[in-house]
Protein backbone atom coordinates (compact mmCIF):
# COMPACT_ATOMS: atom_id res chain seq x y z
CA UNK A 1 0.00 0.00 0.00
CA UNK A 2 1.37 3.55 -0.73
CA UNK A 3 2.43 5.54 2.01
CA UNK A 4 -0.43 7.84 1.03
CA UNK A 5 -2.92 5.67 1.15
CA UNK A 6 -1.80 3.70 4.01
CA UNK A 7 -1.41 7.84 5.88
CA UNK A 8 -5.40 8.34 5.04
CA UNK A 9 -6.00 4.69 6.53
CA UNK A 10 -4.11 5.73 9.40
CA UNK A 11 -6.00 9.06 9.72
CA UNK A 12 -9.72 7.61 9.25
CA UNK A 13 -9.01 5.42 11.84
CA UNK A 14 -7.95 7.71 14.42
CA UNK A 15 -10.81 10.03 13.41
CA UNK A 16 -13.04 6.76 13.81
CA UNK A 17 -11.44 6.66 16.99
CA UNK A 18 -13.00 9.81 17.95
CA UNK A 19 -16.47 8.73 17.52
CA UNK A 20 -16.01 5.70 19.90
CA UNK A 21 -14.04 7.62 22.16
CA UNK A 22 -16.52 10.50 22.33
CA UNK A 23 -19.27 8.85 22.24
CA UNK A 24 -19.17 4.89 22.64
CA UNK A 25 -20.44 3.85 19.11
CA UNK A 26 -19.84 0.39 18.07
CA UNK A 27 -18.10 -0.54 14.45
CA UNK A 28 -21.59 -1.06 13.07
CA UNK A 29 -22.49 2.69 14.22
CA UNK A 30 -19.68 3.54 12.65
CA UNK A 31 -19.88 1.49 9.08
CA UNK A 32 -23.83 3.02 8.95
CA UNK A 33 -22.44 6.31 9.92
CA UNK A 34 -20.09 5.87 6.61
CA UNK A 35 -22.44 4.86 4.53
CA UNK A 36 -24.78 7.47 5.00
CA UNK A 37 -21.65 10.03 4.28
CA UNK A 38 -20.73 8.21 1.66
CA UNK A 39 -24.40 8.19 -0.09
CA UNK A 40 -25.34 10.57 -2.49
CA UNK A 41 -28.53 11.27 -0.89
CA UNK A 42 -30.50 10.57 2.27
CA UNK A 43 -30.68 6.54 2.95
CA UNK A 44 -33.89 4.69 4.80
CA UNK A 45 -33.25 2.22 7.26
CA UNK A 46 -34.00 -0.54 4.86
CA UNK A 47 -31.30 0.88 2.77
CA UNK A 48 -28.65 1.33 5.48
CA UNK A 49 -29.16 -2.22 6.63
CA UNK A 50 -28.39 -3.31 2.63
CA UNK A 51 -25.43 -1.70 2.69
CA UNK A 52 -24.02 -2.57 5.81
CA UNK A 53 -25.60 -6.17 4.97
CA UNK A 54 -27.68 -6.42 8.68
CA UNK A 55 -30.96 -7.44 9.38
CA UNK A 56 -33.46 -3.62 9.23
CA UNK A 57 -33.78 -3.97 12.91
CA UNK A 58 -29.96 -4.11 14.08
CA UNK A 59 -29.53 -0.95 11.37
CA UNK A 60 -31.99 0.82 13.17
CA UNK A 61 -30.70 0.42 16.35
CA UNK A 62 -27.34 1.78 15.24
CA UNK A 63 -29.48 4.66 13.74
CA UNK A 64 -31.12 5.61 16.91
CA UNK A 65 -27.96 5.72 18.60
CA UNK A 66 -26.19 7.99 16.00
CA UNK A 67 -29.46 9.82 16.33
CA UNK A 68 -28.77 10.30 20.02
CA UNK A 69 -25.33 11.51 19.48
CA UNK A 70 -26.21 14.04 16.89
CA UNK A 71 -23.68 12.42 14.13
CA UNK A 72 -26.83 12.07 11.73
CA UNK A 73 -30.08 13.72 11.62
CA UNK A 74 -33.79 12.66 10.38
CA UNK A 75 -36.12 14.10 7.17
CA UNK A 76 -39.37 13.54 6.70
CA UNK A 77 -40.46 12.68 3.67
CA UNK A 78 -44.62 12.41 2.70
CA UNK A 79 -46.32 10.68 -0.15
CA UNK A 80 -48.31 12.29 -2.65
CA UNK A 81 -51.24 9.96 -1.48
CA UNK A 82 -50.81 10.37 1.83
CA UNK A 83 -47.95 8.72 4.45
CA UNK A 84 -44.73 9.28 5.11
CA UNK A 85 -41.64 7.51 5.41
CA UNK A 86 -38.11 8.74 6.56
CA UNK A 87 -34.60 9.43 5.81
CA UNK A 88 -31.30 10.13 7.22
CA UNK A 89 -28.28 11.66 6.54
CA UNK A 90 -24.95 13.10 8.22
CA UNK A 91 -24.99 16.21 10.36
CA UNK A 92 -22.45 18.89 9.18
CA UNK A 93 -19.38 17.89 9.95
CA UNK A 94 -18.52 21.20 11.70
CA UNK A 95 -21.46 20.80 14.49
CA UNK A 96 -20.22 17.67 15.32
CA UNK A 97 -16.65 18.81 15.73
CA UNK A 98 -17.98 21.86 17.97
CA UNK A 99 -19.98 19.32 19.80
CA UNK A 100 -16.92 17.07 20.37
CA UNK A 101 -14.71 20.18 21.59
CA UNK A 102 -17.65 21.17 23.80
CA UNK A 103 -17.30 17.80 25.30
CA UNK A 104 -13.97 17.67 25.78
CA UNK A 105 -13.56 21.01 27.24
CA UNK A 106 -16.33 19.90 29.56
CA UNK A 107 -13.88 17.12 30.43
CA UNK A 108 -10.73 19.47 30.88
CA UNK A 109 -13.07 21.60 33.35
CA UNK A 110 -14.34 18.74 35.42
CA UNK A 111 -10.97 16.74 35.31
CA UNK A 112 -9.18 20.24 36.80
CA UNK A 113 -11.78 20.35 39.37
CA UNK A 114 -10.80 16.65 40.18
CA UNK A 115 -7.50 17.25 40.30
CA UNK A 116 -7.54 20.43 42.84
CA UNK A 117 -9.97 18.53 45.07
CA UNK A 118 -6.84 15.57 45.02
CA UNK A 119 -4.71 18.20 46.21
CA UNK A 120 -6.49 19.67 48.50
CA UNK A 121 -7.67 16.15 50.20
CA UNK A 122 -4.03 14.95 50.28
CA UNK A 123 -2.55 18.31 51.45
CA UNK A 124 -4.10 18.42 54.24
CA UNK A 125 -3.56 15.33 55.44
CA UNK A 126 0.21 15.02 54.43
CA UNK A 127 1.50 16.86 57.59
CA UNK A 128 -0.62 14.27 60.00
CA UNK A 129 0.90 11.07 58.13
CA UNK A 130 4.12 10.17 60.28
CA UNK A 131 7.44 9.77 58.67
CA UNK A 132 8.73 6.78 58.14
CA UNK A 133 12.09 5.79 59.66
Amino acid sequence: MPDSMSEQLQQDMECEGLLECFHGLKQLDRDCFQALVRAEEPLTVDEIAEVVDRERSTAYRAVQRLLQTGFIRKDQVNYDQGGYYHVYSPTDPSKIADDMQRLLNDWYAKMGQLIQEFETKYESTDATVPAES
